[in-house]
């Protein structure tokens, strides 16, 4: 019987499922996008409960487009929009609001308010990342102080937080029946919460931001041959398939691309533009504004670092001009147009 493995591309404007067969050729896919919710300006989400269904439905399409079956599939990886925040009730799967994307500038406030009380340094030299809106720790402290059930239940332990691959497994492995709770080192070094040197949670900044330990998702190496938790054979699937992996989406890139070694960069130009270089299992820290994140961990291997240059926005602009504007009917026309431009 041929065997695929199957990847989940959780991206920021839409899903995508991809069967691969064992030469690494795309046997089938599936592509659904996903709403952009802006409420005022500089605020931008996602509606939690449209990706997990748009996710099902794109499984769903593949198998039945293909004809695979689940005991055809060996494992599934996922890849990530990163730092995008949800903040759900884990026994009833409900998200106490939208997710928060990482674009999303509303808890700029919050981050001069931590600046002011403990300075640059307390977070970068702990994180490699500067404080700002764009990472998931400001996010969640933004929910807990806004949205009061979210606030009010933190301490009982029912509240968990996860960046969206952290959702979509939860979901994918039982959900409110016991679902891993799960992250990988590459997304959880994106909150500014991580401790990158210890590549565990950090106390010291849980306590400046007010999050419990109790909404985080246990840390896992990006690559874990252990299995992270199977698939439901009443879920999109329609039968067990271990969960073995997951990578930032920029991460992910930099691993596709084949940058193992040290020295190696990628450039990605999606709804933003990102450029990773691999500084092997040394932590460089930038004095020109570069980040300093970790790349990838396989098993109990040491975690691979890189140095990391973030523009927000790229192919996100073309949306806009198609959605907003309506100077252009698909995404494709936008190179006729820039070449009308003498």
């Amino acid at each position: 019987m041929t065997s695929y493995v199957g990847a989940i591309d959780l991206g920021t404007t839409g899903n995508r499922f991809i069967l691969f067969d064992k030469q690494g050729n795309i046997f089938e896919s599936a592509h659904k996008e996903h709403k952009q919710i802006f409420p005022q300006p500089g605020w931008v989400e996602h509606d939690p409960i449209e990706i997990w269904e748009n996710t099902c439905f794109v499984i769903e399409e593949v198998l039945l487009k293909s004809g695979v079956s689940a005991d055809q599939i060996d494992s599934i990886g996922i890849t990530n929009q990163r730092e995008t925040s949800v903040v759900w009730n884990k026994k009833t799967g409900k998200p106490y609001y939208n997710a928060i994307v990482w674009q999303c500038t509303r808890s700029d406030e919050v981050c001069k308010n931590l600046v002011r009380e403990y300075g640059k340094d307390f977070f970068c030299e702990k994180t490699g990342l500067p404080v700002a809106s764009y990472f998931s720790g400001p996010k969640i402290k933004w929910i807990l102080d806004n949205i009061p059930d979210a606030g009010k239940e933190c301490a009982s332990g029912d509240v968990l937080f996860g960046t969206i691959e952290s959702w979509i497994i939860w979901w994918l492995t039982g959900g409110p029946k016991k679902g891993s709770h799960i992250t990988d080192v590459s997304n959880a070094s994106r909150t500014l919460l991580f401790n990158i040197k210890t590549l565990k949670w950090d106390e010291e900044l849980l306590t400046a931001m007010g999050i419990p330990a109790s909404m985080l998702p246990e840390i896992k190496p990006s690559v874990d041959s252990k299995t992270w938790g199977t698939t439901l054979k009443d879920g999109p699937f329609k039968g067990k398939i271990p969960v073995c992996g997951a990578l930032g989406d920029q991460q992910s890139a930099l691993f596709g691309q084949t940058c193992f070694s040290e020295g190696e960069a990628k450039n990605t130009y999606g709804t933003g533009c990102f450029l990773l270089l691999n500084t092997g299992n040394t932590l460089v820290r930038s004095t020109h504004g570069l980040l300093t994140t970790v790349g990838y961990q396989i098993n109990e291997e040491k975690a691979v670092y890189c140095l990391e240059g973030s523009v927000a926005i790229a192919g996100a602009l073309v949306q806009w001009m198609r959605d907003n504007l309506g100077i252009i009917k698909t995404a494709s026309d936008i190179e006729a147009l820039a070449r009308t431009v003498e």
